[in-house]
């Protein structure tokens, strides 16, 4: 980020939430519409973060204002998400940017160009537990990563608690699952303000609605994807990578990662998935001295695209140009380049299923 985008970054992440929610206040007092938009293909701390924003926007400041997002809402237990919680988001398409006059970016940056905002809008708001990333346009109000926080909506149910608004059972059970998500129920990449905002929402959460998001009925594609990425799982000395080919949804490149780095032998684990033209990447690690989203930062350089996370999870989303022999050679490069850093480049990968694992 250049010099002054970090200052002002600096300066706004350092203050309370009670200062912010007066620094929003202050900023933007006299805005008439407010559109705020999620990270592409958005995952729940993304959707709930961008809700309780709109909330306080509406609440405290008089303006309406819409959520939309870029992608697909593809996972089982995300649909269910935004079905059982009423969520009022709207995909981008359906959206007519020169109807609103305050734009809002959150569980994302402005440079990380994971997120559907067009190119010549400066987002006017920057909300992102992510560490910051580096980018030389100057948001007028940027929350950055600071190390404090697990999750995006930490910080949001610490605005609302500032600004004084009650969630509704709804809204408090979306923050509390977009914390319970992305800190895997307060056992990762957790700090003291995840615990104190988990615990505050938990009394106001409805708990009905809460166990159908979790436990959702699961089409058989998803049954048949993860014995695909189950059978093409190679295990390497201290890593494990599988590719799945062609996905339904994005999100589902995460859930395999996620889910393979429970495996005994493995430190990382690295998913790999097509989705329209697009090559999507999801890395976990389990060292904590490791760093994911730098690794993956480090290992996408100059390939295009997005890429970013933090300590123990990451993500990458790449571009798959030319014929299909050229996207197969790309794709190997890539997973070449993944098996260097890992230190396991050359060495012969078995099924982690297999006698000889």
């Amino acid at each position: 980020m250049g010099t002054a985008a970090a200052t002002a970054a600096k300066t706004v992440t350092s203050l309370s939430p009670k200062e912010k929610v007066e620094r929003l206040r202050k900023l933007f007092k006299n805005r008439k519409r407010g559109l705020v938009l999620t990270h592409d293909n958005p995952d729940p701390d993304s959707m709930a973060s961008a809700v309780a924003l709109a909330a306080v926007l509406h609440s405290r400041l008089g303006i309406p204002t819409d959520v939309a997002y870029g992608g697909i809402i593809g996972r089982a237990e995300n649909a269910a998400f935004v079905r059982v919680l009423k969520l009022p988001l709207v995909p981008i398409s359906q959206i007519v940017t020169s109807r609103y006059d305050l734009f809002a970016l959150v569980d994302t940056q402005q440079s990380v160009k994971n997120h559907s905002l067009p190119e010549h809008i400066n987002a006017d708001i920057v909300i992102d537990h992510h560490p910051t990333r580096d980018d030389g346009v100057v948001n007028p109000f940027a929350d950055l990563g600071s190390g404090s926080y697990g999750a995006t909506s930490t910080v949001l149910t610490e605005y609302l608690r500032a600004a004084h608004i009650e969630p509704d059972p709804e809204l408090a059970t979306a923050l509390y699952y977009g914390i319970k998500a992305d800190t895997r129920d307060l056992e990762r990449q957790t700090r003291d303000p995840d615990v104190d905002c988990y615990l505050w929402l938990f009394p106001r959460i409805d708990r009905n609605l809460l166990a159908e998001i979790e436990h959702p009925r699961l089409p058989l594609r998803y049954f048949r994807l993860f014995h695909a990425a189950i059978e093409k799982a190679r295990l390497f000395t201290g890593a494990v990578i599988t590719d799945l080919g062609e996905v339904y949804s994005p999100d589902m490149v995460a859930e395999v990662a996620e889910r393979l780095s429970f495996l005994e032998e493995a430190k990382w684990s690295l998913a790999s998935g097509s989705y329209r033209g697009q090559l999507y990447l999801s890395l976990r690690c389990s060292d904590r001295r490791m760093n994911a989203g730098r690794l993956i930062r480090e290992v996408c350089e100059g390939l295009g695209g997005s890429a970013g996370g933090h300590g123990s999870m990451a993500g990458a989303r790449l571009p798959l140009t030319g014929k299909r022999a050229n996207r197969v050679a790309f794709k190997r490069e890539v997973v070449r380049r993944f098996k260097a850093a890992f230190g396991v480049e050359g060495e012969r990968g078995v099924s982690p299923l297999s006698d000889d694992a």
